[in-house]
């Protein structure tokens, strides 16, 4: 450990930050080759699911929680003219169809309900009882057919050898890659993609911030949003595509927020929540950074590396000390509600020890 001084932040970046992106997007290739491979099989079989194109580490399709841990969106075809729908009393069924007595749960924040009706166009494969039930489009039936048909791409497409279906304890379909360096597992989630509005459970922005401005915020918001089948009954909301826009440009006025964010990534991975799939994601830092820069939109506020980086960790720190995470576009979600609390308590715990003695790990 050496004291933290400008020369040793560049020196970290330069050895530690862009090692792991250099390793990471060597990675991401040779996941996506073989996923485009698969889901191209896959919509031939099935042309309601569209195959992911092959472009690299900036796919809006492709998301790294972790240096070997993925999630990639797998788009659906055939439903298009979304428009919201009114409340209603919501059914609730077994996979196979059968009226459930009482709700399970009533949908969470970032959560919704999703009728056909709902789409002025809709291709009539998504009006069977195979994906149907009384006009719900039923997450859980998606995924039992989606995983149908990877099992039959992956010996279809001769790769048996590199790609397998991991077990879950939900319906989620979730195979292990082999690369020549590593095993990655990838999430692979049926995803609606709906870029003509946005949610109204979104209500973003919040009154009177200035970050971002309105010219971005309206740009944002004409990029729409996703529903991913990551749940038996509820479509999740995912702004992957408004995400994505946020980080464009971040650093426009010659600020240090992507700088911070990258080397924060790093401590992330390498001292304070280590592990395959630890309980902290680079999305979770992601919407901490969100959050840092709407409580700091002044380009003063960006022109000191340590100041900011120090910033953004002690928002982490509180967020996880908390257990409490909001989701930047749904803010009545906590994204740690589901975390493992000791192991939060054991991030919480490194995080205030940095924070009293702030120095990077170099070696």
């Amino acid at each position: 450990m050496k004291p933290f001084t400008e020369e040793d932040v560049e020196f970290y970046i330069q050895n530690k930050v862009e090692r792991r992106h250099h390793l990471v997007s060597k990675t991401v290739d040779e996941v996506q080759k073989i996923i485009q491979q698969l889901t191209a099989e896959i919509s031939y079989r099935d042309t309601r699911f569209q195959a992911i194109s092959n472009s690299g580490v900036h796919n809006e399709n492709f998301r790294v929680l972790a240096p070997s841990h993925f999630l990639i969106t797998v788009p659906l075809r055939g439903l298009t003219g979304y428009r919201e729908h009114q409340v209603r009393h919501w059914r609730y069924y077994t996979v196979h169809g059968a009226k459930l007595l009482s709700p399970v749960r009533d949908p969470e924040e970032l959560q919704q309900w999703l009728e056909v009706e709902q789409f002025s166009k809709s291709l009539q494969q998504w009006h069977e009882t195979e994906v149907n039930i009384e006009g719900d489009l039923v997450p859980a039936k998606v995924l039992a057919i989606f995983r149908e048909l990877m099992e039959k791409s992956i010996t279809s497409c001769h790769l048996s050898s590199k790609v397998s279906i991991l077990e879950s304890f939900s319906s989620v379909v979730r195979v292990a890659v082999e690369t020549p360096d590593s095993q990655v597992e990838v999430e692979l989630v049926p995803t609606v993609e709906i870029p003509t509005c946005w949610p109204e459970r979104a209500r973003w922005p919040r009154c009177f911030k200035r970050w971002p401005s309105q010219e971005k915020v309206q740009c944002i918001k004409s990029f729409g949003f996703n529903l991913l089948a990551r749940s038996n009954y509820h479509w999740q909301l995912g702004f992957s595509r408004a995400e994505r826009m946020l980080i464009e440009g971040l650093d426009e006025d010659g600020g240090c927020r992507m700088k911070c964010f990258r080397v924060m990534r790093q401590m992330k991975e390498d001292v304070w929540c280590t592990g395959n799939k630890p309980v902290l994601t680079t999305y979770h830092l992601q919407m901490v950074l969100f959050w840092t820069c709407e409580k700091y939109p002044r380009t003063k506020d960006w022109l000191c590396f340590r100041e900011g980086f120090l910033r953004m960790v002690q928002k982490l720190h509180k967020c996880v000390s908390q257990h409490f995470l909001k989701h930047y576009f749904v803010r009545g979600t906590n994204l740690l509600k589901y975390a493992n609390t000791s192991d939060l308590d054991l991030v919480a715990g490194k995080l205030a020890v940095f924070l009293e003695n702030p120095v990077l790990c170099l070696d």
